[in-house]
């Protein structure tokens, strides 16, 4: 899977919460400097062709929707992110943002009940 450039990541973080959408709903997702209709259209545009977004038509509209969950994409990218910046240790990773956020001995404890939850809840699903 393809990474995304920040224009095509920002439009999929909007679809992805609206599920699906018109060219048009999308541009209203942007809180902050909304880009201009037709820069959307495009961007919407490219995704479908590299397999991010499907599209049906309604009349002379397209309607846009995910075709890669944002699970499967952040997957792909974390473990990207983890192979070639921390050589594939999680351990690595894990104190390198523990360092850079600052994170206390509580904080710590805290994460790890949190992963020890959320495997105990994928094991028993």
């Amino acid at each position: 899977m393809k990474q995304l450039t920040k224009a095509e990541e920002q439009v999929m973080q909007i679809l992805w919460d609206l599920k699906e959408g018109v060219v048009k709903q999308v541009v209203e997702g942007f809180t902050e400097n909304k880009p201009a209709y037709t820069t959307v259209a495009t961007v919407l545009n490219v995704l479908d062709k590299k397999g991010f977004v499907s599209h049906r038509k309604i009349g002379n509209t397209n309607l846009f929707s995910p075709a890669v969950s944002k699970q499967e994409y952040t997957k792909v990218q974390f473990s990207s992110l983890l192979k070639n910046y921390f050589n594939g240790s999680f351990p690595k990773m894990a104190t390198f943002f523990a360092k850079e956020n600052n994170l206390g001995i509580n904080e710590l404890e805290e994460l790890l009940k949190l992963t020890e939850n959320e495997l105990d809840k994928e094991n028993n699903d």
